[in-house]
């Protein structure tokens, strides 16, 4: 896991990966200057916001740790601007009105179980995400949005199956596979504001 610097180091870069792009239209180099640490391998997600109303704007990510973390932010924060199919791209004038969001990931750990129904003891929610996979069908859900939508373990497993194109029920079949990971979230504030580390449980407890 990651420090608190090395969390607000990744959220700048994402920021600053997008707007170097509307000028170049490349991906950056990852920057000489990065902490070391953030050359290992990571999954990783980058949130795109809009500010104050916090909708959704974009959020793509490497689900498991196949490349550089600061190299897979990097990748991430231009395809959350460009293309997520969820929405138009990016424009330029939208910069200051979004906040940047990054999630760094665990790598995903299969849930064994003997039942499928015994899938929601093994998941907390403000601690877990999940990925529901089910043949070429596969879905991904962030710990965060269980925890903003106040789901209870059942509706994040129906929700994550809805995510990857399936029945929400699909979770209760033998052969779907259920793995759950957690992540370090870290986010700006305000647009180009202050960046801090969010914490789950006190967000559970807030709402």
């Amino acid at each position: 896991m990651v420090t608190l610097s090395e969390g607000e180091f990744l959220v700048k870069l994402a920021r600053k990966t997008i707007e170097e792009y509307f000028v170049t239209h490349k991906i950056p180099k990852p920057p000489k200057d990065a902490p070391k640490n953030l050359f290992e391998e990571a999954g990783v997600f980058v949130t795109l916001e809009t500010f104050p109303e916090k909708h959704l704007r974009g959020c793509i990510g490497y689900p498991e740790p196949i490349k550089p973390l600061v190299e897979a932010a990097m990748d991430s924060a231009i395809n959350a601007a460009f293309q997520d199919p969820r929405f138009p791209a990016l424009e330029k004038e939208e910069l200051n009105r979004i906040v940047v969001e990054v999630n760094i990931l665990t790598p995903p750990e299969l849930i064994r179980v003997s039942n499928p129904k015994e899938y929601p003891k093994q998941i907390e929610v403000g601690k877990h995400g999940l990925i529901v996979e089910h043949g070429f069908y596969r879905g991904l859900l962030l710990p965060i949005v269980a925890v903003e939508y106040k789901w209870s373990c059942v509706e994040f497993l129906t929700e994550t199956c809805h995510k990857a194109g399936l029945t929400s029920d699909m979770w209760l079949d033998p052969h779907t596979k259920i793995y759950r990971f957690e992540s370090q979230v870290f986010a700006e504030e305000s647009p180009k504001g202050k960046i801090r580390e969010i914490d789950l449980k006190e967000l559970i407890a807030r709402k």
